[in-house]
C-alpha cells in the first residue's frame, strides 16, 4: 500500500468528519473536548520542569544570606537586611526590612527603590489582604505605609505574600538574635550543588509523574474513539458504494486524526486560558505567574506528534476484530469471547520488570528509572486490558430483575468494551494513587518524625534580645488576648577562666514558676540557685557548680562591660535539683539562678526564650501572638510548634502529589462528562421510543444509573487489587514490609466512586431533556 493511498483515504476520512453536517460537527466536537482536555493537561506536565526551575531562579536570584565566614564591611554599596518573616492564618509571609548604607546599595529584584523607615512596599496578593477585612490583624502587624508593588522578579509566585520595609538601626539587632546580613548584592553562588537525591525519594518522583500521566493517556484514547455506533452506519455504507475493508479502516482513521488534530487545537487553547488563569489560583501554597507554564518546545512537539499517531493507531487497533460489511458492521450480533492470557501478560510484564529491584531501597542503592517507568506502565495499562475482559464476563452472568436493571444489562452485554472504556480511566488513576499511597505510607517514618517539642505544655516560642527587658516583655506576652501561659529562661555560658576557657557551664535563669519546667525543684523563692546534675546533656562540668567557684563571661556578649571581664561567684547556698526536659525535649544541665540571685551585669548577657501555652478555643490567638511579638521586635520571628518535623523534599513531593491528582481527578470529571453525554447522544432515539411506548422516565433514569454503577464498581475493584499489588512490590523495592493501609484504599476507592456519581448526576439534566417523544423527528 502506497503512501499516497493511506494519504487519500485519511484525508477522505478527515472530509467526512467536517463535512458530514450537524450530526458529524458534534461527533468531531466531542472528540475534540475529549482530546483537548488531555492534551491540556500534557502540555502542562511538559511545562512544570520549567516552571519549577523558574521558581528556583528567582529564589537564588533574591537570597540576601551570604554563607561565607567573612564579614562585609559597611561600605556605600552596602545593604543591611533583616529577615522579618511572619505567618498569617498559615500562610507564609516573607518579609525583610532594609537599610541602604550608600548611595550604591543594591536594590531587590522587582524594586525599583528603597522604601523609607515606616514605609512598605508589598506583593499585589499581599497587597489585596490588607485591603480585604480578613486582614485586619496582619494590618496590625504590618503597620507601614504602602508606597509601591514588588515586581514580578522579586516573587515566586503570583500569589506569593511578601514585603519589604524600610528601617533604621538595623545593623545593631544583627548582634541579637535577628536573623539578617550585610550585603553589597543580591543573589548567591555560594550555594553550591544540591545533596544528592535519596533513591527512594527518586523511585517517588518517578513513580507520581507515571501514575499522573498514565489516566491522560487512558482519556486519550478513549476520546478518538467517541460516536462508534454512527460510525459503523457510516463505514457500512462506504462499502456499499465499493470501498473495501482496509480502505473503509483507514477512512475511518481519518475521521479519528481530524478529531484528535482539532483537539490539539482545542487543548492548546485550553492549556493558553489556563495558563492565564493559574496566576489567579493557589493550590497547597504553591502559585506560578503565566511566564513560568512555557512548555519544552521539544515535548509540545513530542505530544503533536504522539497525539494524532496514537488516534490512528487506536483507530485501527480497535477495527481489526470488526467485519464491515455492506449491509452492516458485524459488531451488533454477539461478538467473540475475549481471551484472557494476553491480557495477563502486561501486568506479569510489569512486575518482571519490578522485580530485579526489590530490595534495592538500601543506602547506596539505586533504581533503573527505566524499568521503574516500564514496570508501573505495563501495570496500569494491564487494568485498561484486563477490565473489558471482566466486565464481559460479570455482565454475561447477571440475572434477572426490574426492568430499570433489565434495560442496564442487556445494554452493557451488548457493549460491554464501551463501557469498559469509559471508566479505564479512572480506575487507572485509582490503582496508582492506592499504589502511591501505600508507598507513601510506608516509608512515611524515614521522612516523617514526631517533634521532639512538647506541644502539651507549650505550643509557641520567642527568641527576645538581650537589651530587652524580659520582665517587661513577659508582662506584654502574658496580657495578649489567647495566651494562657508564658515561662522565659534566659541563659549564658560561663567559663572556668579569662581568656580561652577549658571549660564552659550552662547558667540557666528565670522566676521559679519557669524553672520548674526544666528542673525538679525541692523549693523556690527569688535569690535561690541550683544545681543541677546528671542531665542527658552533661558535659562534665560538675565541678563547676561548687559553692565558691569562680566564673567568667566573655565580655563580647555583656555590652555594658566594655573590655572588662564580668565574673561570678557561685553562692554558698546553691541547692541540688533533678533534671526535667523543657518544652522543646532538651534536658539542662549546670545551674539554675532566679533573677535575684544575678547581677545586672551577668544578666546583660543573657539571651532569652520565651515558651507560650496558647488557648486554641480563642479564634486568630496565634495571630494576637505574632502581633504582640511585632510591636516589641519587629525582626522577632515566633515559632509554632508541630507535633510532626517532616523531610522538606518529601513533603514537596507529596505536595506536588497533591497539586497533579487535583487537576487529573478535574480532568477525570471533565472527560468522564463528555463521554457520557456523548453515549446518551447515540441513544438519543431509543431513549424517545421507550419514552412513546410507556417506559417512565424514572425507570430510564435507574438504567443509566446501574449501567455506570456496575462497570465502575467492577472497575474499581480491579484497581484495588492491581493497586494494591504494585503498592506491595513498590514497598519492596524500598527494603520496607508491605502493610496494606486500608483508609488510603478506601478513600481512593470512595473519591473515584464519588467522581462517578458526581458526573452521573450532572448528565441527568441532559438525559430528561432527551426522554421525549419528539427526538424520533428525523430530517
Amino acid at each position: 500500500m502506497s503512501a499516497r493511498q493511506w494519504a487519500a483515504d485519511l484525508s477522505m476520512g478527515v472530509r467526512f468528519a467536517f463535512a458530514g453536517g450537524r450530526e458529524g460537527w458534534i461527533r468531531a466536537l466531542l472528540t475534540a473536548v475529549g482530546v483537548g482536555l488531555g492534551v491540556a493537561l500534557l502540555l502542562l506536565t511538559t511545562a512544570l520542569p520549567n516552571a519549577l526551575a523558574e521558581r528556583d531562579r528567582r529564589e537564588e536570584a533574591r537570597s540576601d544570606h551570604t554563607f561565607s565566614q567573612q564579614e562585609i564591611p559597611k561600605a556605600d554599596d552596602t545593604l543591611v537586611v533583616l529577615d522579618s518573616d511572619t505567618v498569617f492564618h498559615d500562610q507564609d509571609v516573607r518579609g525583610r526590612m532594609l537599610e541602604p548604607e550608600g548611595p550604591r546599595a543594591p536594590l531587590p529584584p522587582g524594586v525599583a527603590k528603597f522604601p523609607a523607615a515606616g514605609e512598605m512596599v508589598v506583593s499585589p496578593a499581599l497587597k489585596e489582604l490588607l485591603a480585604s477585612d480578613d486582614g485586619k490583624l496582619l494590618r496590625e502587624r504590618l503597620d507601614y505605609r504602602i508606597t509601591g508593588t514588588i515586581g514580578e522578579q522579586g516573587l515566586v509566585g503570583s500569589q506569593e505574600l511578601a514585603y519589604f520595609a524600610g528601617g533604621k538601626g538595623l545593623a545593631k539587632l544583627l548582634e541579637g538574635p535577628a536573623s539578617g546580613a550585610r550585603i553589597d548584592s543580591f543573589g548567591n553562588d555560594d550555594l553550591g550543588s544540591s545533596d544528592p537525591w535519596d533513591p527512594v525519594l527518586l523511585l517517588l518522583v518517578l513513580v507520581v509523574f507515571v501514575v499522573l500521566l498514565m489516566p491522560v493517556a487512558v482519556f486519550i484514547a478513549a476520546a478518538v474513539r467517541f460516536g462508534g455506533e454512527r460510525r459503523d452506519r457510516r463505514l457500512a455504507a462506504l462499502r456499499l458504494v465499493g470501498s473495501d475493508s482496509a480502505m473503509t479502516r483507514r477512512i475511518a482513521a481519518g475521521e479519528a486524526l481530524a478529531g484528535s488534530v482539532l483537539g490539539l487545537v482545542l487543548g492548546t487553547g485550553f492549556f493558553l486560558l489556563g495558563r492565564q488563569l493559574a496566576a489567579s489560583f493557589e493550590v497547597f501554597h504553591v502559585s506560578v505567574f503565566p511566564s513560568y507554564l512555557n512548555p519544552s518546545p521539544l515535548l509540545a512537539a513530542l505530544v503533536a506528534v504522539a497525539v494524532p499517531t496514537a488516534a490512528v493507531l487506536v483507530t485501527l487497533l480497535a477495527l481489526r476484530g470488526v467485519v464491515i460489511e455492506p449491509l452492516g458492521v458485524v459488531r451488533t450480533a454477539k461478538p467473540a469471547r475475549r481471551r484472557l492470557w494476553w491480557r495477563l501478560l502486561l501486568p506479569l510484564g510489569g512486575l518482571a520488570l519490578l522485580f530485579p529491584m526489590v530490595g534495592q531501597g538500601n543506602d547506596g542503592g539505586t533504581f533503573n528509572q527505566y524499568l521503574v517507568v516500564g514496570g508501573v506502565m505495563l501495570l496500569l495499562v494491564g487494568v485498561t486490558a484486563l477490565l473489558p475482559w471482566i466486565v464481559e464476563r460479570v455482565v454475561a452472568r447477571l440475572g434477572s430483575g426490574g426492568i430499570a436493571w433489565q434495560l442496564a444489562v442487556r445494554r452493557l452485554q451488548s457493549t460491554s468494551g464501551a463501557a469498559a472504556r469509559m471508566v479505564n480511566g479512572i480506575a487507572v488513576a485509582v490503582a496508582g494513587a492506592i499504589a502511591l499511597q501505600m508507598l507513601f505510607a510506608g516509608v512515611d517514618g524515614n521522612y516523617t518524625a514526631a517533634s521532639r517539642h512538647d506541644v502539651s505544655r507549650a505550643q509557641m516560642s520567642v527568641d527576645v534580645t538581650s537589651s530587652a527587658d524580659i520582665a517587661s516583655t513577659v508582662r506584654e506576652y502574658r496580657g495578649t488576648e489567647g495566651v494562657r501561659k508564658v515561662s522565659a529562661l534566659s541563659a549564658v555560658h560561663l567559663g572556668d577562666r579569662r581568656g580561652e576557657a577549658e571549660s564552659y557551664v550552662q547558667v540557666t535563669v528565670a522566676d521559679c514558676v519557669s524553672l520548674r519546667e526544666v528542673a525538679t525543684l525541692p523549693s523556690c523563692r527569688d535569690g535561690d540557685v541550683f544545681a543541677v546534675r546528671g542531665s542527658a546533656y552533661d558535659s562534665g562540668s560538675d565541678h563547676l557548680t561548687k559553692p565558691g567557684t569562680t566564673l567568667w563571661a566573655d565580655p563580647a556578649d555583656t555590652p555594658r562591660s566594655g573590655d572588662r571581664w564580668v565574673s561570678w561567684n557561685v553562692p554558698q547556698g546553691i541547692r541540688q535539683a533533678q533534671p526535667r526536659e523543657d518544652p522543646t525535649g532538651y534536658e539542662r544541665g549546670g545551674i539554675l539562678v532566679t533573677p535575684g540571685a544575678l547581677p545586672g551585669k551577668l544578666a546583660a548577657a543573657t539571651t532569652a526564650r520565651l515558651f507560650l501555652s496558647v488557648d486554641r478555643s480563642v479564634p486568630d490567638a496565634y495571630e494576637y501572638v505574632r502581633n504582640t511579638a511585632a510591636r516589641l521586635n519587629p525582626a522577632a520571628q515566633p515559632m509554632t510548634w508541630n507535633s510532626t518535623e517532616s523531610n522538606t523534599r518529601y513533603a514537596t513531593i507529596r505536595t506536588g502529589l497533591s497539586v497533579g491528582a487535583a487537576c487529573v481527578l478535574a480532568l477525570i470529571g471533565a472527560s468522564l462528562l463528555v463521554s457520557q453525554l456523548e453515549q446518551l447522544r447515540e441513544r438519543r432515539k431509543l431513549l424517545s421510543s421507550l419514552v412513546a411506548f410507556g417506559t417512565r422516565r424514572r425507570t430510564l433514569s435507574l438504567s443509566v444509573l446501574w449501567q455506570t454503577a456496575i462497570p465502575i464498581g467492577l472497575g474499581l475493584l480491579l484497581a484495588a487489587t492491581v493497586g494494591m499489588a504494585l503498592g506491595a512490590v513498590l514497598l519492596r523495592m524500598v527494603n520496607q514490609s508491605v502493610r496494606v493501609d486500608w483508609p488510603s484504599v478506601l478513600s481512593m476507592t470512595g473519591i473515584g466512586a464519588g467522581v462517578v456519581l458526581v458526573v452521573t448526576l450532572l448528565s441527568l439534566p441532559p438525559l430528561l431533556r432527551m426522554m421525549r417523544p419528539d427526538g424520533l423527528r428525523t430530517e
